[in-house]
């Protein structure tokens, strides 16, 4: 079968990253795996490009000039009839309007739309009707969680029957005790911090989607009983100067360091104790399966996907959004248990071998194609 991916780029984030994953594995399958990336005329993605085709990825680009573009419609409509696609599958709002219109057009008999979040602007009216229009002309959806797909079903009035449920999985190689034990001396050398400081990470945008006002305002609560912690970011965006200024503001720029984006984000968050996510929203949070990778305990909020990802109390503690107050008591509780952190990595790296592996996610997605193309199923070990 031949499938063509499309999907509107500015950054590489969890979506991306997930196609990154997921389009080799299926490619292994036999799977005829076209990548069309819908790139701002500014913004070429050429990291995104050199990505894809180390991969083996097949992959072109096409400019998008605005949110909605008539010209590009007709555009992907001709590239589309002349690659025959078997499926054509979406990705994020952008390649879902101008890609789900273009392959009805084009005469494409499966058109599947990949969802990947439950942004709040999807709850506008405009949005809302949009979307329901586009669940019309598709002829399905993979949901990446049992949230994301009630989501879609009661904001975006999508037909159950059409939706189909695969988890995020991460391909990772397991990092040995010596490994991480370097990773964390290297890290605090160059932060030039102690060797015992205990080092609360977050690895994320600085957006206001991802909570960090709610951590530094936690931290602040519990800095003065843990003289030996440090609040860690890692990442950079909109909101840096005036995270930056607030942590001042705090009395808690001193102990907290804003790394900027890193290249080598899996080996810094090697060297984190405890891993932090007070989002106000996650379709997923692929970065959680980054943590648990490197067993690390996660303190994060208990919205959207996250409570399907992070078993409370197992592999970490969920609180309440917006909620400094409960990030600080989760904080303390970890700051204050060596043992309960590491108890709780090594759950998390368990999990996330049965949960949320690679594999899986790749077999369970070519049996979603061959279900809507009307083929048995895949040889469950193909991939």
């Amino acid at each position: 079968m031949r499938v063509l991916h499309i999907i509107k780029v500015t950054r590489i984030s969890g979506a991306e990253r997930h196609l990154l994953m997921l389009l080799p594995a299926l490619m292994r399958a036999g799977v005829d795996i076209q990548l069309l990336l819908l790139v701002e005329p500014d913004k070429p993605m050429d990291d995104m490009v050199a990505l894809a085709q180390t991969s083996g990825i097949p992959t072109q680009r096409e400019t998008i000039h605005r949110d909605f573009s008539p010209g590009l419609i007709w555009r992907l409509r001709r590239i589309i009839k002349a690659m025959q696609p078997d499926i054509v599958h979406t990705h994020l709002i952008h390649a879902d309007t101008h890609g789900i219109i273009a392959a009805w057009l084009a005469g494409v008999h499966t058109i599947l739309t990949g969802r990947h979040n439950d942004d709040d602007f999807r709850t506008q009216g405009r949005i809302r009707l949009l979307n329901a229009l586009l669940w019309r002309l598709a002829s399905g959806g993979i949901a990446i969680s049992q949230a994301i797909m009630q989501f879609c079903i009661e904001v975006e009035n999508a037909p159950p029957e059409k939706l189909r449920v695969v988890e995020y999985g991460l391909k990772y190689e397991t990092a040995t005790p010596q490994q991480i034990t370097a990773a964390r001396q290297d890290l605090r050398a160059e932060l030039s911090l102690p060797n015992d400081a205990v080092l609360i990470g977050m690895a994320s945008r600085l957006v206001e989607q991802k909570g960090i006002t709610y951590a530094l305002q936690a931290f602040a609560r519990v800095k003065a009983a843990y003289p030996h912690s440090y609040l860690v970011i890692a990442g950079d965006g909109e909101l840096r100067s005036a995270l930056v200024e607030e942590a001042t503001e705090l009395d808690i720029r001193g102990r907290t360091i804003f790394l900027g984006w890193r290249p080598d984000m899996m080996r810094i968050m090697a060297a984190y104790d405890i891993f932090l996510l007070p989002s106000l929203w996650e379709g997923f949070g692929l970065v959680l399966l980054e943590a648990m990778s490197r067993r690390l305990p996660i303190i994060a909020s208990a919205v959207s996907a996250i409570p399907e990802v992070v078993a409370d109390g197992e592999t970490g503690l969920l609180v309440p959004p917006r909620d400094p107050d409960a990030l600080a008591e989760a904080l303390r509780i970890l700051l204050s248990d060596r043992l309960l952190r590491l108890h709780m990595g090594m759950v998390g790296e368990d999990r996330l071998e049965t949960h949320f592996g690679h594999a899986r996610m790749a077999n369970a997605t070519h049996q979603v194609y061959r279900e809507f193309l009307g083929l048995p199923a895949p040889d469950p070990d193909v991939i």
